[in-house]
Formats: structure tokens, C-alpha cells, sequence
């Protein structure tokens, strides 16, 4: 399952590491957009396959962001 962002703006910070368990609603990465911070929760529980973005990259709403398995 695929995460995506919500909102255009940079990656603050990740919360999570690949093989981590999560549950729904977990917050996975947290990210900055005109000094708010938003954080992108997990949409069902699951465990963390891989993390494409790293902290101070951009990212686009609509991007995907990480994926769950």
C-alpha cells in the first residue's frame, strides 16, 4: 500500500524505518509547508516496505512517500 502526501512542502522529519510495524494512523514522516507541520499518518496498519524521501527533501502533494506492506 502506498502513502502519499497531502500537501506540498519538505520533509521535516521520519518517524518510522523500514521493517518498522505500524498501525493505522501512526504518523510516518512529518512535513513542513509554510511553517505548519503536517504529519502523514498510515492509512492502514501495516509494515514499513521502503521510504522514498528523506528529511529536507521536497515533496509534491500527491508524491508517494512511503509503502506499507
Amino acid at each position: 500500500m502506498k502513502v502519499l502526501s497531502e500537501i506540498t512542502g519538505t520533509v521535516w522529519k521520519v518517524e518510522v524505518q523500514p521493517g518498522q510495524s505500524v498501525a493505522e494512523g501512526d504518523t510516518l514522516l512529518i512535513v513542513e509547508s509554510m511553517k505548519m507541520e503536517i504529519p502523514v499518518c498510515a492509512t492502514a496498519a501495516g509494515t514499513v516496505r521502503e521510504i522514498f524521501v528523506a528529511e529536507g527533501e521536497g515533496v509534491e502533494d500527491g508524491q508517494v512517500v512511503v509503502e506499507l506492506g
